[in-house]
């Protein structure tokens, strides 16, 4: 509980609390204009200074840490655990806290050892508290403020057990909520999916660790889903091969046979030094063997030719001419028949001299073909002889060559071993994911039918539902095995403005009145005014009155802001005077009447 609300500042309008229901008002005064607003009068800052006080998170230049405020310091009156604390925080010096109380429990309470826990007195709550004057004072870092509010009002361990834990923080915003009145289950809009199951279930006395294992499951299914993306889309080597593990291993296989494969070549390789000379040598001598080929074709179709020609050369048959001229009436003298001897003898020799050439070209043309044949098979020999050689043999070159591909593609079987590998160990752990959230369930099942105040939620649920409604209300949870608690909570009440924001009050009132039950406990609920945004008159009248009596009878203190119009005068029970649990009015009128006593 909150006892009272101070500072250092004289202008400050400090406020002392009840048990019970509390109200600070926002009022427009008679001298106020137009352009006053109620908005600006501190009742968010007044609960703002109280998270601060409670070891809230700060920024520079955000919030109470800004130049206006410097050296302004915020006092606490709190009950924990039936010891009266009074607590101060600086805005100058807002890594620690100075803590005001008996030496003896306060000693005993930062040693936080659960062997040995302090010794409680339970206290009457009353404005005038005896009890033994406070002899300590004691700075403490935030971190030690935030770990003894965690165990005197939550009975939080004084070390969080691991990651994703309710803390003191995340707890107390449900119970001091400013700007969350749509979700009953969050504390602010973006609040993760373990977040809200932890703490409720911790708020709820549900077995919480279920929550967080929840948590390390859909983490632990989300590392396996990365690994398959990251194997997809960042491996160049097996971007076309990708699939299940049996095609992997086939395709592993045919890589196997192929890395087999070069490893023998490579065996059998032999590098010749010389083995560029010789394969230019080669060139060499079949571009050689390619001429005289050539040339040996020619020759023989030289000696064809000759031998053709030889025949055809034959000596003309003078006769002819004769008959020539006979058949032409003419009879050649003799001088002319003597003169045709002569050419015909002429042409004789011609003849026969030509022959003569014509054999002596084709003896010429025979024994260059048989030097051209010779020189052939000399240098058929000469290259038979490189291209053993050059069979036997590498180059350095192609060894290289070889050394890389066996290179890649011994790199392709590692990395199609290694997905093959990582591929199995997914679909174990894949398997196990899913077993693992099988049993959570179960047991997550068992223990939730165990648990008795369940069911007392929702009958107070249900009660507080009725009461602003006279309607039934729900409070609904469902396990699920992926995806762990889900919380819901349902008023048959439709077309009613506000709604969302008198289920948050129901589920609220529900847990301070489980809660009140406790030693280790805030036995504290406060609203903003936000909550009766939107909310009909008479809504209005039902939840104040329900506030009332809840805290009254359970024993825990309600605090709500209020603006003075909101007020439902007309539709309050008689029973119900306002007046009597306002504990602070703040006025528009000047400067003074709002919390901090200062406009900025």
């Amino acid at each position: 509980m909150i006892l009272g609300v101070r500072a250092n500042r004289k202008e400050f309008n400090s406020v002392k609390f009840s048990s019970g229901f509390n109200i600070v008002l926002a009022e427009r005064t008679k001298e106020s204009t137009k352009k006053d607003t109620r908005n600006g009068l501190g009742k968010t800052t007044l609960l703002n200074i109280i998270h601060f006080c409670l070891g809230a998170k700060t920024k520079k230049n955000e919030g109470l840490l800004v130049k206006e405020l410097e050296g302004w310091t915020f006092h606490l009156d709190l009950l924990i655990r039936y010891k009266r604390i009074t607590v101060s925080r600086s805005v100058d010096d807002a890594g620690s806290v100075v803590v005001d109380a008996d030496a003896n429990w306060l000693d005993q309470v930062l040693e936080l050892n659960p062997d040995r826990k302090p010794k409680q007195a339970k206290l009457e709550f009353d404005d005038e508290i005896k009890q033994e004057r406070l002899e300590i004072e004691k700075r403490l870092k935030i971190e030690e403020w935030r770990a003894l509010l965690g165990w005197g009002l939550y009975d939080l361990p004084a070390q969080e057990k691991s990651k994703y834990s309710p803390t003191f923080r995340s707890l107390i915003s449900y119970d001091i909520r400013r700007d969350q009145f749509n979700d009953p289950f969050k504390q602010y809009p973006q609040q993760s999916t373990w977040s809200i199951q932890v703490n409720n279930a911790y708020l709820l006395d549900l077995n919480w660790e279920h929550a967080q294992k929840w948590q390390f499951l859909r983490n632990k299914k989300k590392n396996v889903d990365t690994i398959k993306r990251v194997i997809r889309d960042g491996n160049d080597l097996l971007a076309n091969i990708l699939g299940t593990v049996g095609e992997l291993e086939n395709e592993r296989d045919r890589l196997q046979r192929l890395v087999e494969k070069t490893d023998e070549d490579l065996r059998q390789f032999r590098v010749h030094p010389q083995y560029e000379q010789i394969e230019s040598k080669a060139n060499e001598l079949t571009r050689q063997l390619h001429d005289l080929s050539n040339r040996i074709i020619q020759i023989k179709r030289l000696i064809d030719f000759h031998d053709a020609s030889a025949e055809n050369e034959r000596p003309a048959d003078d006769s002819k001419v004769i008959e020539i001229y006979e058949e032409a009436g003419t009879t050649l003298p003799h001088l002319v028949k003597k003169q045709l001897d002569e050419v015909k003898e002429f042409h004789i020799q011609i003849t026969q001299n030509r022959e003569a050439y014509l054999r002596s070209e084709v003896n010429r043309l025979q024994e260059e073909l048989n030097n051209a044949k010779r020189a052939q098979k000399q240098l058929s020999n000469e290259r038979a002889e490189q291209m053993k050689i050059l069979e036997t043999h590498g180059a350095l070159e192609e060894y290289n060559e070889l050394q890389r591909l066996n290179l890649e593609r011994h790199t392709s079987l590692e990395a199609i071993n290694k997905q093959i590998e990582q591929s199995k160990k997914i679909d174990r752990e894949t398997s196990e994911i899913r077993i693992e959230r099988e049993q959570l369930y179960l047991d997550a099942r068992s223990d939730f039918e165990e648990r008795s105040t369940i069911k007392q939620a929702r009958k107070i649920f249900n009660d507080n539902s009725e009461a602003l409604y006279e309607a039934p209300g729900d409070f609904i949870i469902d396990l699920d095995s992926n995806s762990g608690h889900k919380f819901r909570v349902d008023i048959k009440r439709s077309g009613s403005d506000g709604i969302s924001k008198m289920k948050v009050l129901c589920y609220d009132l529900m847990r301070a009145e489980l809660w009140s039950q406790r030693e280790a406990s805030p036995r504290l609920l406060i609203h903003d005014s936000t909550i009766f945004a939107d909310v009909d008159e008479r809504q209005i009248a039902r939840a104040l009155e329900l506030g009332e009596r809840k805290s009254r009878e359970c024993g825990f203190q309600y605090i709500v802001c209020l603006n003075s119009d909101k007020i439902p005068r007309d539709e309050l029970s008689k029973d119900l005077d306002i007046k009597d649990y306002v504990r602070l009015t703040l006025t528009d009128d000047k400067p003074e009447g709002s919390i901090l006593g200062i406009r900025f």
